[in-house]
């Protein structure tokens, strides 16, 4: 039997009424996300929260289809130079910015720039940039100074963090500043005077949004919007959000527990959806710059005494919903591989302890941050701790919500006073499928994500796979990229999940693609 406890009976009647307070005359979808929105600024944080909030207000010149490929979104016609140095796009008519003002060439260069500084795969394709230029109203070059297959795919990169386009006055930001300004030409509008963190936020339908005319296919074709207002709820407890679902208070939850899932697929009126087949990648990421993980041997021996299978159990628990995958591009893919892996994350802890004792390991405390309030993630610290402890290491595992390990991981201060030296999340597929767009294989020391690594042959060989157009050479790159990775890892990897949706069965129309969004949805 389902037991379908009342919100109300939970918790208090004031933040009942935050959550649930809406225009009457407002169509209003309600959604649990996977975390409470808290930063906005998309390449300020990889945070999936914040790519979410990104498609709701923002657009993209390029997006990928639901076969993978790049469609035009923003952009009316491109073409490519013969020697491939130079790419005119023209954008297309109606695009319009929530202010009411045109969107300009200007608005785009700087959005470029502006990601570009701070995103993996926009540096590296900003690496190959001369010079970007308006030509007219509607029209802008790109400059080459040497061939690259990743303008067109980076410009259509379809997770995080995404290069939307921003106006000028607000891409103009130093990148490492946040943003204040919440001007998109997106499909919904935000409401930032309705936004409370930790309560929910809210998005209204952007009225002179022009959509293009094809049907909608993953990210790309037409984002036509059907429902007035979207508001996000931060309920973080998942029983919580299951029983409001189920008594028809909201209406979808992103990322319902795995454990949770049997109660609704009994219920005739929930629908349960996977609109990611190729699913989610969990890691450890090193902090390079913190002793001991300066040291390649250290972190070498992390993957030693690790292993997937007790990550995906403690995490996801169902084998339905998991898969022990060595791949660093993922199973399933064109670079698919276990190049360099042999021997690896199988918790061998004397080769762990050997390592360590090579590297000359004192047994300083591994400072670990581990993320309590969302469920993919809450059992990931344990269990790291665990491992790593019977691999030698001294750990002190510091709990915090997500939001919090967000902000600490920024931190480049010694682990002892506010830094970190190893923290845990998760990538959706779509980040993680080669060597460019992999952002913890970024290994440019400051230019880096949260990390830092330095490692000139890790550079060289990313470059060499931005360069390479023919396939098969790509497939070699990338497996000397793993076999490199292997020996000097800026990062684990910790298995791949699959996470599917809940919703009431009223609501149609959900985009199967890599991102969560809420064009093309109606509530009947």
């Amino acid at each position: 039997m389902v037991f379908r406890i009342r919100l109300a009976v939970l918790l208090p009647a004031a933040l009942l009424a935050a959550w649930f307070a809406a225009p009457a005359a407002a169509q209003t979808l309600r959604a649990v996300m996977n975390s409470d929105l808290k930063i906005v600024d998309p390449i300020w944080t990889t945070a999936y929260i914040t790519r979410n909030h990104g498609y709701m207000i923002y657009d993209t010149l390029f997006a990928t289809d639901a076969n993978g490929k790049v469609q035009p979104q923003m952009v009316d016609k491109y073409s490519v130079s013969a020697d491939g140095l130079v790419y005119t796009i023209t954008l297309r008519d109606g695009l319009t910015w929530h202010d009411g003002k045109p969107v300009m060439p200007e608005d785009c260069i700087a959005s470029i720039r502006r990601w570009g500084a701070k995103d993996a795969t926009g540096q590296k394709m900003m690496s190959f940039v001369k010079d970007m230029q308006p030509v007219d109203a509607k029209t802008f070059r790109i400059v080459l100074s040497s061939p690259t297959g990743l303008v067109l795919s980076g410009l259509a990169k379809p997770s995080s963090a995404t290069p939307f386009m921003m106006p000028k006055r607000v891409a103009d930001t130093n990148p490492n500043e946040q943003i204040s300004d919440y001007t998109g030409s997106g499909p919904f509008v935000f409401k930032s005077d309705e936004w409370k963190p930790g309560v929910k936020a809210v998005y209204v339908r952007f009225d002179k949004y022009k959509p293009r005319a094809e049907p909608p296919s993953g990210l790309a074709g037409g984002k036509v919007v059907k429902i007035d207002r979207v508001e996000w709820l931060a309920i973080a407890d998942q029983q919580t959000a299951i029983n409001a679902l189920l008594a028809g208070e909201i209406d979808y939850i992103e990322q319902p527990a795995h454990d949770l899932l049997p109660v609704v697929e009994k219920d005739s009126s929930i629908k349960v959806l996977d609109t990611n087949p190729l699913g989610n990648q969990y890691a450890m990421r090193f902090n390079a710059t913190a002793r001991p993980f300066d040291n390649p041997k250290v972190r070498e021996a992390v993957l030693y005494a690790l292993n997937q299978e007790d990550f995906l159990k403690s995490t996801i628990g169902n084998p339905r919903y998991y898969k022990v995958c060595k791949a660093l591009f993922i199973c399933g893919t064109p670079l698919a591989s276990t190049r360099g892996m042999d021997g690896l994350l199988e918790s061998n802890f004397a080769k762990s302890k050997q390592l360590l004792k090579e590297a000359g390991y004192d047994g300083t405390p591994i400072v670990l941050l581990h993320s309590t309030d969302l469920q993919v993630l809450a059992n990931l610290g344990p269990v790291a701790k665990s491992l790593l402890e019977r691999g030698g290491f001294n750990v002190d595992m510091q709990s915090m919500d997500w939001q919090s390990v967000v902000a600490r991981r920024a931190k480049k201060d010694p682990p002892a006073q506010g830094g970190w030296h190893a923290m845990l999340t998760s990538w959706v597929s779509a980040d993680v499928l080669n060597p460019v767009m992999t952002a913890f294989l970024n290994a440019s020391c400051d230019k880096a994500a949260f990390g830092w690594p330095c490692d000139p042959q890790m550079e060289k060989l990313r470059d060499d796979f931005a360069r390479e157009p023919d396939p098969v050479k790509q497939k070699a790159i990338a497996d000397a990229v793993q076999a490199h990775w292997a020996r000097n890892p800026t990062h684990a990897i910790l298995g791949q999940w699959y996470q599917p949706a809940v919703m009431r069965s009223n609501i149609d129309g959900i985009v199967v693609s890599p991102v969560p969004v809420f064009w093309n949805v109606t509530k009947k």
